[in-house]
């Protein structure tokens, strides 16, 4: 289960991305991916051969916390 490391090619990660319903026509955004071990991949949709980020759970729980607190809304362009 190990087997999926930070920058590995996405499209080598077997599994349904997910992005928002919000992304864009043309397909800017992330998708994530629940790996079987509980941990989370991370790619760029407009790239999927391209690099992963692979995180634990917490951390994505942390992240997505962060965000429903608007902590990240200064990365936006709707702030």
């Amino acid at each position: 289960m190990n087997a999926y490391k930070n920058g590995m090619p996405s499209d080598l990660i077997p599994g349904t991305w997910v992005k928002s319903r919000k992304s864009e026509a043309n397909g800017t955004c992330l998708e994530v991916l629940q790996l079987p071990d509980g941990r989370v991949a991370m790619r760029n949709s407009t790239d999927p051969a391209g690099p992963a980020l692979i995180i634990q759970t917490a951390e994505m729980e942390s992240f997505v916390d962060g965000a429903k607190k608007g902590e990240f809304d200064r990365f936006t362009v709707f702030n």
